[in-house]
Formats: C-alpha cells, sequence, structure tokens
C-alpha cells in the first residue's frame, strides 16, 4: 500500500446531525419522510399535502403547508444514528438556519430543475460556503424533469462557488427517468417505488454517456489527489476504493458539491444518498475541528433551537460537542447561569422519546434549562468556577422589514400579550416587539406578512391571546413656513391666590432636523428669570399637537416680553400662558405637514432590477441609483428615497416579483412636505381617530 493510500479518508462512525436545506418547495420535508421511511424509522412514508408527514408537525405548518420552524427527525442506520433536521425554504422564516447549520456535519441542498429558484439557491449555498459545511446537492423531482441533465447542471452551477461535481447520470426511457447510473460504482439502479432501487449493468446504450462523465468526475478529483492524476495520466483505472476515498475527502474539505438525483416522494435515490452520508460525510471531530472546539475536556453543548411546549415546558435542542450528558445534570452556561437538566429526548417531529444520557454527537432536547437561550453553550458544572463562551458567534437577526400594530380586546390582555411574544422571541429571534412611545402602539416586527401571520396564529393557538393587527400609525409631523409674534395671557381668579401670567412669544421656523430652540430676550424684569423654564415648558407642551393634529419640529421660541403679579404668578400660570400663546403662533405661522422618508437599499437579483425600480417609483420613491450587490454575482442593490408611509406591504410586492428572494434595509432619512389632498387626507384622518377613541 502506497502512504497516499495509507492516508486516505476512511468512513466515519457515530451520531451525525445533517441539514435539509433548500428553495421554498423543493421538497425537503418530503426528502426528510423519506429518509425517515427508507432507514426504517417509519411504517409508511407520509404525505405532506395529506398532512401526514413527519416534519412540518406543527398546526401552522399544515395549515400553510410549508416548513415554519425546524423539524428534526432521528434513525439508526446501519449500525449509526442519523439526526436530519429539515429548515425552512421561505426566506421569510431562514433565519432559523443560520444558527443551526453551523454545527451539522452536512447539509443535503435540495434543489429542482426550476430557474426561478436560482437565486434562492445560490443565497443558500452562499450561507453553507462562508460557514464552511460540507453539502451535497439532491436534484428532487427527478421524474418530472424535461431539461438535459447537462442543461441543469449548467443552471445549477452558477448558484455555487463551489464546483459542482456530477455523481450520478439518469437513465432515460421515453422521456421518463427510470433509474440512475451511478459513477463511482459504475451500476445501474431501476427506480423501484418506496423501495430500494434494483441493480443492474451499466445498458449498452448509456456507456458513452457514462465513460464520458465518470473521466470528467475523476479529473475533477485528480486536482487534489495527485496519485490519482498520474493513474489518469497513465491510462490506469484507479481503484473503486481510492475514489470513494477521495470522493468523501474532496467533500469535507470543500472541494467539490457532490450533485445526486431522485425523487424524493417516489423514494427514488434515496438510498444512494443515505449511503453517500453514511461514507463520505464527516462527523462530529470534524465539526467540532470547524468550530475550534478541543476534543478533551468536560462536557461541552451548543443551543441551536429553543421551543416552548404546551405541557413539556422549554426545551433546548442542543448538540453534545463533547462528552456526555447525564440527565439531571447540572450545567453552566456562555451567560454565567446555573441549571439543572430537567429531562434529556430525542426528538421525531411532534413527538419525543427519553434519553438517560447524551453523548458526543447527538442532538436532542434538554428540558427546563429555563434562562438558556438559543446561541449559547453550555458545559458540566461539577468542577466549578467554569466559564465558557459560546462555540458560535452570536448570529444576529436580520432586520425587519415588515410590521402589524397589535390591539388587544381589553387592557388586561396586554401583559398576557407581552409574555407570550417574549416566548415566541426565544424561540424566534428574527422577531421583534416594542411598545411605540410617540403612538402608545404594541408594533410585532418580523421578516414579511407571512412570518407575522404565523406569529399571530401561534400567539392564539397556544397562548390563547387573540389580537387585531392593523398597519402601524406613520410618524407624522408638523412644522411652520412662516414667523409669528402672540401674546400668551393666562389669568384665573377663584378665591385666595389666583393665577397670573403674561408673555409675549416670537416664534419662527428652523432648517428641517434643528429641533426646537428656546431663548429669552427679556428686559427690566418684566418677568423674572425664575419663571423661564416654565415658559419653555409650555412651549414644548404645545409642541406636542399643533394645529394639524401632529408633534411640532424645528421651530424657535423666544420670550421678548411679559408681566407677572406679585403675589398671582407661579410656574404654573407662566406655562399654561406660554402653551397658549404658543398654540396660537402655530396656527398663525403657516403650519405645513412632514412625512418621514426612508433611505431604502433594495437587493434583487439582476432580472429583478426594473421590476424594483418600477415598484419603488410607484410608492412615491425617487429612485438614486443602483450598483452590484458586492459579493453576490447575478444581483443588484437599488438605492431609493421612499415616503414611510407608502413602506407599508413594500416586501410582498419585491417578493412576489423576485421569485420570494428580495429584501432591502431602511432607515429614516428625512422629513419632507407634503400639501395638498393628501395633506388633508391624513389630517382628517387622524382627527377621525382620535374622535373615536375619545368616544371609547
Amino acid at each position: 500500500m502506497t502512504e497516499a493510500a495509507a492516508k486516505r479518508t476512511r468512513r466515519i462512525a457515530g451520531p451525525r446531525l445533517i441539514a435539509l436545506v433548500g428553495p421554498f418547495q423543493s421538497g425537503k420535508t418530503t426528502l426528510l419522510e423519506s429518509l425517515l421511511a427508507r432507514a426504517g424509522a417509519l411504517q409508511r412514508q407520509g404525505n405532506v399535502r395529506e398532512g401526514t408527514s413527519v416534519g412540518d408537525a406543527s398546526r401552522e405548518a399544515r395549515d400553510h403547508a410549508m416548513s415554519v420552524e425546524a423539524n428534526v427527525g432521528s434513525v439508526d442506520y446501519m449500525g449509526d444514528r442519523y439526526t436530519f433536521v429539515d429548515l425552512p425554504g421561505s426566506i421569510e422564516f431562514s433565519h432559523e438556519m443560520r444558527n443551526v447549520l453551523p454545527l451539522c456535519d452536512a447539509a443535503v441542498v435540495v434543489c429542482e430543475a426550476d430557474a426561478r429558484k436560482m437565486p434562492a439557491l445560490q443565497m443558500i449555498m452562499r450561507e453553507l460556503e462562508d460557514m464552511g459545511v460540507p453539502r451535497f446537492l439532491f436534484l428532487n423531482k427527478i421524474d418530472l424533469a424535461t431539461a438535459t441533465l447537462g442543461d441543469t447542471l449548467a443552471m445549477l452551477q452558477p448558484a455555487s462557488r463551489t464546483p459542482l461535481l456530477l455523481r450520478q447520470l439518469p437513465i432515460w426511457r421515453n422521456g421518463i427517468a427510470t433509474g440512475f447510473i451511478d459513477l463511482a460504482l459504475e451500476r445501474g439502479f431501476v427506480y423501484r417505488e418506496h423501495a430500494p432501487s434494483e441493480v443492474i449493468a451499466v445498458p449498452a446504450g448509456e456507456l458513452p454517456a457514462e465513460k464520458q462523465a465518470r473521466y470528467s468526475m475523476l479529473e475533477r478529483l485528480a486536482d487534489y489527489d495527485d496519485e490519482l492524476l498520474e493513474e489518469l495520466i497513465g491510462d490506469i483505472e484507479p481503484p473503486r476504493d481510492q475514489i470513494f476515498d477521495d470522493l468523501a475527502k474532496e467533500l469535507r474539505d470543500g472541494h467539490v458539491v457532490p450533485l445526486l438525483i431522485g425523487a424524493a416522494e417516489r423514494g427514488n435515490g434515496v438510498t444512494r444518498l443515505l449511503k453517500a452520508l453514511r461514507h463520505e460525510s464527516s462527523g462530529i471531530a470534524a465539526t467540532c475541528a470547524r468550530l475550534g472546539v478541543k476534543s478533551e475536556g468536560i462536557a461541552y453543548a451548543h443551543v441551536m433551537r429553543t421551543i416552548h411546549t404546551a405541557h413539556g415546558g422549554k426545551l433546548s435542542l442542543a448538540r453534545v460537542l463533547r462528552g456526555t450528558f447525564p440527565d439531571g445534570a447540572t450545567v453552566v452556561t456562555s451567560r454565567g447561569v446555573e441549571e439543572r437538566i430537567a429531562g434529556l429526548s430525542r426528538l421525531m417531529g411532534s413527538t419525543s422519546s427519553k434519553q438517560p444520557k447524551l453523548q458526543a454527537g447527538d442532538t436532542a432536547a434538554f428540558g427546563r434549562l429555563e434562562r438558556t437561550m438559543t446561541g449559547d453553550s453550555f458545559v458540566e458544572a461539577r468542577l466549578g468556577g467554569i466559564l465558557v463562551k459560546p462555540v458560535v458567534p452570536a448570529v444576529a437577526p436580520p432586520p425587519p422589514v415588515h410590521a402589524f400594530a397589535l390591539l388587544v380586546k381589553e387592557r388586561k390582555d396586554e401583559t398576557r400579550l407581552a409574555l407570550a411574544v417574549a416566548k415566541l422571541i426565544d424561540e424566534d429571534p428574527s422577531l421583534g416587539f416594542v411598545q411605540d412611545q410617540a403612538s402608545g402602539e404594541m408594533r410585532l416586527f418580523g421578516q414579511g406578512e407571512m412570518h407575522l401571520r404565523v406569529t399571530l396564529e401561534r400567539l392564539s393557538a397556544r397562548f390563547g391571546v387573540t389580537v387585531e393587527a392593523r398597519r402601524p400609525a406613520i410618524a407624522y409631523r408638523e412644522t411652520i413656513r412662516d414667523a409669528a409674534s402672540v401674546r400668551g395671557r393666562h389669568k384665573k381668579q377663584s378665591g385666595g391666590h389666583g393665577q397670573f401670567g403674561d408673555v409675549l412669544l416670537e416664534v419662527r421656523p428652523l432648517a428641517r432636523g434643528e429641533g426646537f430652540a428656546f431663548n429669552e430676550t427679556v428686559h427690566g424684569g418684566t418677568v423674572p428669570k425664575n419663571y423661564f423654564p416654565a415658559v419653555e415648558w409650555g412651549c414644548r407642551d404645545a409642541l406636542l399637537r399643533g394645529p394639524l393634529g401632529f408633534p411640532v419640529v424645528d421651530v424657535a421660541a423666544t420670550l421678548t416680553d411679559g408681566s407677572y403679579h406679585t403675589v398671582d404668578s407661579s410656574d404654573l400660570a407662566f406655562r399654561t400662558a406660554a402653551r397658549m400663546g404658543m398654540s396660537e403662533a402655530l396656527g398663525k405661522a403657516r403650519p405645513v405637514l412632514l412625512e418621514p422618508v426612508l433611505s431604502v437599499m433594495i437587493h434583487v437579483p439582476n432580472e429583478g432590477l426594473s421590476r424594483a425600480s418600477q415598484i419603488a417609483s410607484a410608492r412615491r420613491g425617487k429612485v438614486l441609483g443602483f450598483d452590484a450587490r458586492e459579493g453576490w454575482e447575478g444581483w443588484e442593490t437599488l438605492r431609493a428615497l421612499v415616503p414611510e408611509s407608502e413602506m407599508g406591504d413594500l416586501i410582498i410586492d419585491l417578493r412576489s416579483a423576485t421569485a420570494g428572494v428580495g429584501t432591502f434595509v431602511s432607515e429614516f432619512d428625512h422629513l419632507a412636505e407634503i400639501t395638498g389632498k393628501p395633506a388633508e387626507a391624513i389630517v382628517t384622518l387622524a382627527a377621525q381617530t382620535r374622535a373615536l377613541a375619545t368616544t371609547h
């Protein structure tokens, strides 16, 4: 045996964690079902459409026929344990995969021959590439394919910065894929419905194509194996074991992405996928090395997902990276919190099975770690004084792109709502919840309309909190165009000491963004200095609601004169006088309505740029320009200024125009005047809303 052969990679044993990822409706959940059935974990393969699959176990997933959270299924296959985690394909729920993927030994990227889904595939492949996770590409729905495999490969390759390595060729009969040829094994396989394929010799008519495709595969592998390169140059047939060793090594080193084919709904190609995972994917040791976790030391685990159950309390789905955790063990987290494990269980969709202990490589739920959060690491606490850092850097949630204002039927329900939303945010950090001080609204933020709709359904079904959702109020403001001088006088006598305050105010506009300025030019003590702060606060009181009904900005008020009474004057009297005078001055100084305008950066595939520009322009947006999106081949970034009032369903139109992948980030830019009928409509609606609130 040569030295190179002696160093070849051998099959990894032990528990494995495999992610199933891919664009929306590519068939990930169906593939999970098929894998579990083929490995013997299920007696019968369920169906997503019929709501009988292990994945999509939640009520919301079944109602919408789509994955809305990570689903886990474990199975023993040929002596090894595999935990498959099916991750949502919609961009609205994609944040969850960023906490899971770094801990996986490999990922199976499920795709189909659909050019419309290539941008979504590119986004997923980029995540995996940046994390360094080994990945297979599973070309699903081969039974429905109409394009040649060569054309499909040419379409798929731009989505991956790593070369795709064709591992199988379909066998076509009358335009239908009836099986495949494995290029490494040099064998044919005929599909059988929901059963392992029948092994056959490579059909004679397929031999020329098989030889050419196999040689191309070996050439790619030889780029990283000098011994194989010499064998190819010398026209020497390499040993089969050497080929499989190279396939495993180049996958684990991130040099290639093997491409396998099949049809998950029929169970076609699933056995070969399982065997490829068994022989070629890496295990916990390689994953720990990638994450920088030493193989020796006390037991160590990392939380990838949090689940709040109705009866079992809080569960922390975590992977054990090192050592063994028994049930009841005390752990200390990366937040410095010490907690006791109250139950260990392996998950299979919505069901679970208790476990006495977990070992390195296992992925399971840890019960009742109440103060442990997604993204935390934890270790055994038996040594005391242990400080542990998270093994995976904190994953910042993407900025929100959609929001609802939430209204409860009764004020007492506000506390219940806040507590329920806190639990949902614990599960899904890409949600946000705030009590807006200016409007008094409770606002829920998320990654799209469906994301927020599912959240509201969970609030109702799991926590019994029903809310009304509406668009958040827009933070309109008003200012003035002219200057005005007004006297504010407050005099009241009701027995004993009265109230007396008298001020002369000069009010003028300021430049946009300057806020409020107060000055005084009083001479001769007509208003004592100790009342100046009260006058300023009176002016500020008037700014809370101007003559148009909105807060006033960018004005200056100067106290120029006034008078006082030695007995009846007070801070309250002067504050009241100033408020009255300021309110009158604002009405005389030609008030004008202002609306917030946002700076928006819209990210879309190249083919969606024209439509994105039209969408922005139709929303009274001003397109500033566009550039190639940095680091994203085939994508553009459009820059625009868009009024906040036009942003409400922008993400819905963008996603519709870009096969679900368009997104944006925005921030406040400036306040702009709005006049004419649009302004009149806003003022009228605001007045009606206030009147309605007053009657209730």
